[in-house]
């Protein structure tokens, strides 16, 4: 099997990390009888030779070797070189690897009837996505269905006809109406649950109509046996016993994934299949259940009241795996979490531990129970977080949190403001322990957190020293303080020459209200300053109102070039100063389109414009009736756009109440 391996100049070809001369023996060790060298070994391929999913030359050069080892039975592990070879040519970009696999495909119609389970379980999905005889290879995976006994190589067999059905639509009628026989009886519910899965991603015509009911009940039916299973095999060995300290059942986990996945948009189908999870009496399908929401809730706009609340049911369950998992799920969800409040509320009075969580390394944060009831803006977190900052070390980011509650956090005003004063402002993490601090007390308004703010101020403008990472944030405190913040006066003239200028124009503009002592500064921002600089400087002279009437020539060209959040601002300031919707509406309807980031402050805009912005009413109704969030995207949707969204919608409709 290792013909000719000498052959090849490794040392002249290259890998992730340099010269592939180590790469011969890395191809023995796969071949290795030692389970440990051959685990080594593939760490070794997936990390240089194919580090990534990257393709490399040496990459190419091994494909004849793993097909010769993929070939031999008495290799070990070969399951695992024939996803080594579906990963290289499936899931590289440029089309040398593909080719290369396809080349070697027919030895994948051998390996479908390998005595090895995993090797026939790889060997499912390499034959359809190498092997370019659509027929043929429906004829082999027919085949090995009628024949076949193990369930994992039956779900991949099923996996497998699920997409040869996606790559030839219009030559696989045959693997369709397999699919749709073999999501009846007499099939096990684990089979029946792949098949709709695969139907449902590439045929979703032929689904039953009933598909949820079927699917909870199927999925209750399949934890009945696997329950049963494991009471007959090893409950009362340590593995058993481990398996019941630890759960998991991540079979069930990719059914439920491929099913949303089929389901799609379809969400009042895939709430109501949440809802039936949530409910049943198998732990491990709950906590299945609750780490599918996520998605759902990221990607997705519609009343979640149902699930939210069942999720949050889980918190008092005993089992602690589905109690973190419930909550991790409402951390995400702000507002959205107020269903489960009281649960929520309930764990963090009875488990105090929990309020705050330690690393191995670095200061401690915020529980992750009482961050969610903090977020979802419930008072019934004040209590908790007044304890922790009578700590002597306060969780990091509280305050952040803290912003959430509003109004309701008051009490906690005078603790912030001693902690701030606290802060060492030459210490390196000054910044760290500081922002949230300031975060919290700029959203309370609080007016007697001048003296505190200021003292992160003084001093040189061009000297702030650690300072100069909070300057921005403190400023904007002082902004929203007003004329409570008129003592700061002499400090803000002070950092009109500085990077922070338009921020200390605008907290100037604040206190004092004498525009004649802003609007030159702004001005210069606006037309000399840096990108950001020009974009705070516009959304500081829209507050000037009329009295900024000197800037609208300069707030004309930024909204006519530049970036799209600038255009925008400058639009928004536009209106804002002269009135006039002209110039402003289609600076806003192209950034709508372009920057969905930007659609939150147009439309909270177009609410103040009243009558002046309906030629912008299509999107906002658009907005308001289209199921995905404006920022949702596979893979990267983080927790605090579900906020943001949330946000863009009350604004949405705050906009299309106003005429």
């Amino acid at each position: 099997m290792f013909t000719g391996i000498d052959e090849v100049d490794w040392a002249s070809l290259r890998h992730a990390y340099g010269s592939a001369a180590d790469v011969p023996g890395l191809l023995r060790g796969l071949a290795s009888a030692d389970a440990a060298e051959r685990e080594v070994a593939l760490d070794g391929m997936y990390g240089s030779v194919h580090h990534q999913g990257n393709v490399y030359d040496s990459t190419l050069a091994c494909v004849p070797f793993l097909f010769a080892l993929a070939s031999r039975t008495e290799v070990q592990d070969r399951g695992a070189i024939v996803e080594l070879l579906v990963s290289i040519g499936a899931e590289s970009t440029g089309p040398r690897a593909p080719a290369a696999v396809r080349a070697g495909a027919e030895a994948f119609v051998r390996l479908a009837d390998d005595p090895c389970p995993g090797v026939r379980r790889a060997a499912a999905g390499a034959l359809v996505r190498f092997l370019d005889e659509p027929e043929r290879v429906l004829a082999v995976l027919r085949r090995r269905l009628a024949v076949e006994r193990d369930e994992q190589v039956l779900l991949a067999l099923t996996e497998a006809l699920g997409l040869l059905v996606r790559r030839h639509p219009g030559r696989a009628a045959g693997a369709v109406d397999l699919l749709a026989a073999r999501s009846g009886p007499p099939y096990a519910p684990g089979a029946r649950l792949a098949a709709l899965g695969q139907l449902g991603l590439g045929t979703p015509e032929r689904l039953p109509a009933d598909l949820v009911p079927t699917a909870v009940r199927l999925l209750r039916e399949r934890s009945g046996r696997r329950a049963a299973d494991a009471d007959r095999g090893d409950a009362d060995t340590l593995v058993g016993r481990i398996r019941r300290l630890r759960p998991s059942d991540e079979e069930g986990a990719a059914l439920l994934r491929t099913l949303h996945r089929a389901l799609d948009d379809r969400v009042a189908d895939r709430i109501a299949l949440l809802v039936g999870q949530l409910g049943s009496p198998d732990p491990m399908d709950r906590c299945n259940a609750v780490r599918m929401s996520s998605g759902l809730f990221r990607g997705w706009r519609a009343d979640f009241t149902a699930p939210v609340a069942l999720i949050g049911t889980q918190l008092g369950r005993e089992q602690d795996q589905l109690r973190d998992s419930a909550v991790a799920v409402l951390v995400e969800l702000f507002g959205l979490a107020a269903p489960a409040a009281d649960e929520l509320h309930a764990l963090v009075t009875v488990r105090p531990d929990l309020w705050v969580h330690t690393w191995e390394r670095g200061r401690p944060s915020l529980g992750g129970p009482l961050k969610a009831l903090a977020r979802s803006g419930d008072p019934r977190a004040v209590p908790a977080l007044a304890q922790l900052l009578a700590r002597p070390v306060v969780p990091g980011g509280l305050g952040f949190e803290i912003v959430h509650l509003g109004p309701a956090a008051a009490p906690l005003a005078p603790a912030l403001r001693r902690r701030l004063g606290r802060v060492a402002l030459d210490s390196p993490e000054a910044a760290e322990s500081a922002a949230p601090l300031l975060a919290a007390l700029t959203a309370l308004r609080d007016p007697a957190a001048v003296p505190e703010v200021l003292r992160l101020l003084r001093g040189a403008p061009d000297g702030l020293g650690a300072r100069e990472a909070l300057a921005g944030q403190a400023l904007r405190a002082l902004d929203v303080l007003g004329t409570a913040a008129r003592a700061a006066t002499p400090v803000l003239r002070g950092l009109l020459d500085t990077r922070h200028a338009a921020l200390a124009a605008g907290a100037l503009w604040s206190a004092e209200g004498d525009p004649d002592a802003v609007l030159p500064v702004l001005l210069r921002e606006l037309t000399h300053g840096r990108s950001r600089g020009a974009r705070t400087a516009a959304e500081q002279l829209g507050r000037l109102g009329a009295d900024a009437r000197d800037a609208l020539p300069a707030l004309r060209r930024l909204a006519g070039s530049g970036r799209m959040w600038e255009r925008a601002a400058a639009a928004e300031a536009l209106w804002r100063i002269g009135g006039d919707p002209e110039p402003v509406l289609p600076v806003f309807r192209t950034a709508w389109s372009q920057n969905p980031y930007t659609r939150g402050a147009i439309a909270g805009c177009l609410a103040a414009m009243g009558p002046a912005g309906a030629p912008l009413r299509d999107l906002v109704a658009a907005e308001l009736a289209t199921a995905r969030r404006h920022t949702a995207r596979p893979g990267g949707f983080g927790s605090h756009d579900i906020a943001q969204d949330e946000r863009l919608l009350a604004n949405c409709r705050g906009a299309l109440a106003s005429r």
